[in-house]
């Protein structure tokens, strides 16, 4: 790449003072340094407000919101709503990511011309790291093959998830692509199938950019109960099925299309 294009990479923060600067100084000391990083201090009861203004003082490519507490998908998107860069990215502050992790999104997303760029991840358990993910080779693909894809596992978290993927910013502005504030679970894969609607290809990357922190008292660990599984499988599905009815797969793979109501949530293959 002759120049880097702007990245803004996107933290929500709420009483992360454990693991915040672990996070914080893996995303600023990657390789590819045309970042603007934005910090969302969600109403944190603990440091990790002042840690953040720590970082915003040292280093001009960071930028802070503080707020009242209004939830992870509020945090997002008055982010989104403050983003400069060509692409957005996603980053927890319970999580880190790999040195050369934007790097690699953004010659994947430059060289194909991809709207979206999705890699592996690293889930860390305890002691033990291990990568995950769905596409195993390296392709540019059409949005109708990324969905046949997807169609394998559409609970996979490789599907799901923001933070392993690159976002075109014109995009998310254009159509108005937010994180909806209404809901506390599954609002990431509401995202991306809305984001898929206007995608015309995507870049899968077999390189595991993101190191994910498997964490039992998390907010979806906390919400999973089978009564709300059930709820928000009914909720999200139509707009599932929305997607594949928009590129006329649905009536042809309707069978497999409707297995994502049995399909149980999961963070690797």
């Amino acid at each position: 790449m002759d120049r880097e294009p702007l990245v803004s990479v996107i933290i929500p923060i709420y009483n992360a003072e454990r693991t915040l600067r672990r996070c914080v100084d893996s995303v600023l000391n990657q390789s590819y340094r045309n970042l603007q990083v934005i910090l969302v201090d969600d109403g944190s009861q603990d440091r990790s407000g002042a840690i953040c203004l720590e970082y915003e003082a040292r280093d001009p490519r960071v930028f802070v919101i503080r707020k009242p507490q209004s939830g992870v998908s509020d945090s997002r998107n008055q982010a989104m709503d403050q983003a400069a860069g060509v692409y957005l990215q996603f980053v927890d502050s319970d999580d880190w990511v790999a040195e050369d992790a934007t790097r690699v999104m953004v010659e994947a997303a430059e060289t194909s011309g991809s709207d979206l760029v999705i890699t592996h991840f690293f889930r860390v358990k305890k002691n033990r790291i291990r990568a995950r993910g769905h596409i195993r080779e390296a392709e540019v693909m059409s949005r109708c093959r990324f969905a046949e894809y997807m169609m394998e596992k559409p609970a996979n978290y490789y599907y799901g998830v923001m933070w392993n993927k690159l976002y075109r910013r014109e995009i998310m502005n254009r159509y108005q692509i937010r994180c909806g504030r209404d809901i506390c679970w599954c609002e990431d894969f509401l995202l991306n199938l809305h984001y898929l609607c206007y995608v015309k290809t995507v870049a899968a990357v077999p390189y595991p950019a993101y190191y994910y922190v498997k964490n039992k008292n998390s907010l979806v660990a906390r919400e999973a109960t089978m009564k709300h599984v059930i709820q928000m499988k009914k909720f999200t599905f139509s707009y599932y099925k929305a997607l594949y009815e928009q590129m006329d797969l649905y009536e042809e793979n309707k069978a497999k299309i409707n297995r994502y109501f049995l399909a149980m949530a999961e963070d690797g293959r």
